[in-house]
């Protein structure tokens, strides 16, 4: 398996990088922002040293070869994070000024085919909020179906949220 811990994928509109310290405060913006974090598995940062924690978690990770996880960088600035992250789940955040343009598609597009070249897994999964139709009709575009569901995955401020499966196995 190819592995790089210094992994720079490039797509027409965005760098796919690794976290870098630097990046705190673009994604602090993101990860606070309770539109970004409406169907996260947790509520939005309150601050940024309690962010701080999970880009130094971030930032470890990506010490380790291969990069698998990856900041989207557009015209110099963090504007999400995208790629796998535990296990064999995937996932992504895009700040919202940034939807609906066909960037997280774009990226994804570029972070799949290299995760199967680093990654030895069977399938990629996704657990997606069943309210947060754009995110399961982007990961359907690129191929993942749903593969199960459950309730009352996520209690975040007291409120339960529920998960949709879906898998995308490796290309034969």
């Amino acid at each position: 398996m190819a592995q790089s811990p210094t992994k720079i994928l490039k797509t027409p509109r965005l760098t796919l990088r690794a976290p870098a310290a630097s990046d705190l405060d673009d994604l602090f913006t993101i990860y606070s922002n309770p539109d970004a974090m409406r169907y996260w598995s947790c509520a939005p940062y309150a601050s940024a040293s309690a962010f701080q924690a999970y880009l130094d978690r971030m930032l470890v990770s990506a010490a380790t070869p291969p990069v698998t996880y990856f900041v989207l960088e557009k015209d110099g600035k963090a504007i999400g994070t995208a790629g796998h992250y535990q296990e064999n789940e995937v996932g992504f955040i895009l700040h919202p000024d940034f939807w609906r343009q066909g960037l997280v598609s774009e990226a994804m597009g570029a972070i799949i085919p290299y995760l199967w070249s680093v990654l030895d897994v069977e399938a990629l999964t996704a657990d997606v909020d069943p309210r947060n139709d754009a995110s399961t009709g982007l990961l359907k575009s690129l191929g993942f179906q749903v593969s199960g569901t459950a309730e009352n995955t996520y209690c975040i401020e007291g409120v339960w949220s529920h998960s949709v499966y879906l898998t995308l196995p490796r290309p034969t």
